[in-house]
């Protein structure tokens, strides 16, 4: 089993839409651009958002079982993915590579 890494490769935040939908909350995401994390076997890696592992366990898992290709082509390295958290207010777009 491969292991993936996981970097944190943009945050982007949404004023207007969390003023208008969200009520305010005092902790919100932790991570950084340009932090990494490391899925071994598949599983979530230490510190990482638990919200975050929903939106990108099932590449990881792939991934980790030397899939990939998703989509047909849809990324230059056909072993990686870029996928978002599925927070609408602050998503996070994240970098999945299989290490050899």
């Amino acid at each position: 089993m491969k292991d993936v890494k996981i970097t944190v490769i943009r945050k982007a935040c949404y004023p207007d839409l969390m003023e208008q939908y969200e009520n305010p909350i005092e902790h919100t995401c932790d991570l950084h651009e340009g932090e990494v994390f490391v899925s071994k076997e598949g599983k979530c890696p230490e510190n990482f958002c638990e919200s975050a592992w929903g939106s990108v366990k099932e590449f990881v898992e792939v991934l980790a079982n030397g899939g990939g290709n998703f989509y047909d082509g849809w990324m230059k390295n056909p072993y990686s993915a870029m996928i978002s958290c599925n927070d609408g207010f602050r998503p996070v777009s994240f970098l999945l590579e299989a290490e050899n």
